[in-house]
């Protein structure tokens, strides 16, 4: 095994989404990651589908196959004394644990915070919630898109105030999971210096607030609440989406100088005084996006990205997932993994989004290896804790 944490062993009792993310992000890095599963159907994202693949006795779920690569699978039923003992010697071996548990369910297994540092010191615990491990509704179960909605994102996102909308992709688990994971390098980097390990806490909530960036201090410095306003930044104008006589484009119109590249292209005036500064912009939005588009409607999308770029404004196309996977330029970053699946034989995953130096393939490993089947490797890990 490769990369910069091979030597890093890692126990995934997580299941579903944010847990699971941030132990495959430090997979992708190289290190060991044993996925702890139930007998009777493992991790709930097994069965989360359509779409599955393979065949109906052995099928696997899309959903599950997105956020477990790189991991083994054993199961284990951990409210039997058999399932325990096998777990506190996992505990034992490891470096890192990650689960999302409920708060207090990993107490009631016996697994308190205080039982796992006496099995090992210097374990770095990951522990993922939904609204934080404590404070008053800090055992309110967590789902994204309930967290996506009480962590105001909805409110800023979709085409209108009325009308909140989620993000298209679990954006509260996957934050949650990658934080989680930035928490764990971080304790771990401590753990080098003290050779103690530590809790590391983050939860769906927090992590949507997290990126709240300029929106968080639109109210908590400027007292002015963010509302939903469709494809357009609320703050700079004109960047956003614009319909053209056959598809949409996106422009960003991020600087004066850009404004002044733009703004005869579409047949304006940089000096106009409606528009010459980006706060007389952003007042008269609407008036400026109807110019825009009207001019943009007149030629196909393609010509008007070709014009744009030839001026140097920033633009591009609003590609469907299809075009993503097929484009030339996904594929040179080495976005595509193909992998040996137990069951499915080669499938293509989406890969990890970092490169390390000029490796010609992405994440910190050179092999990455295929999400596993419910308890795929559980003969071969119990025989390692035996060695």
């Amino acid at each position: 095994m490769t990369g910069p944490l091979s030597d890093v062993i890692v126990l995934d009792l997580s299941r579903a989404l944010a847990g699971p993310h941030a132990a495959m992000m430090l997979g992708d890095m190289g290190a060991r990651v044993i996925k702890v599963e139930h007998p009777a159907g493992g991790d709930d994202a097994r069965g989360w589908g359509p779409p599955f693949a393979g065949p109906e006795e052995r099928r696997e779920s899309t959903y599950f196959l997105s956020c477990n690569r790189n991991k083994e699978s054993i199961t284990l039923d951990l409210k039997s004394d058999e399932g325990r003992e096998v777990l506190g010697r996992l505990v034992g071996r490891s470096d890192v644990l990650v689960e999302n548990f409920r708060p207090g369910v990993l107490d009631r297994l016996g697994f308190s915070v205080e039982r796992l540092h006496e099995l090992n010191p210097g374990l770095v615990v990951l522990s993922i919630s939904g609204f934080g491990h404590d404070g008053p509704e800090g055992q309110r179960a967590g789902y994204d898109q309930i967290a996506q909605g009480e962590a105001g994102l909805m409110s800023l996102t979709g085409p209108s105030p009325q009308d909140p909308t989620r993000v298209g992709v679990p954006i509260g688990d996957l934050l949650a999971g990658m934080y989680g994971a930035y928490g764990v390098v971080t304790a771990l980097h401590e753990r080098a210096r003290t050779g103690r390990g530590r809790v590391v806490r983050t939860s769906l909530l927090a992590a949507i607030v997290g990126v709240h960036a300029f929106q968080g201090t639109r109210w908590t410095v400027a007292g002015e609440v963010p509302q939903a306003g469709g494809n357009h930044h609320p703050s700079i104008c004109p960047y956003g989406l614009f319909r053209t006589a056959d598809a949409p484009v996106q422009v960003a119109v991020g600087s004066e100088g850009l404004w002044r590249a733009f703004a005869p292209i579409v047949g304006l005036d940089p000096d106009d005084p409606r528009f010459a500064g980006n706060g007389d912009r952003v007042a008269r939005r609407q008036e400026l996006v109807g110019l825009i588009e009207e001019v943009f409607g007149t030629e196909p999308a393609e010509v008007w990205l070709e014009r744009l770029a030839q001026a140097g404004v920033p633009a591009g196309k609003v590609r469907t997932l299809d075009d993503v996977y097929e484009w030339e330029q996904t594929r040179s970053q080495g976005l595509l993994l193909d992998v040996d699946h137990a069951t499915l034989g080669r499938v293509t995953l989406p890969g990890p989004p970092l490169r390390l130096d000029d490796a010609p393939y992405a994440g910190g490993r050179e092999k990455h290896t295929a999400p596993p089947t419910l308890g795929q490797h559980t003969e071969e890990i119990l025989a390692w804790l035996d060695e």
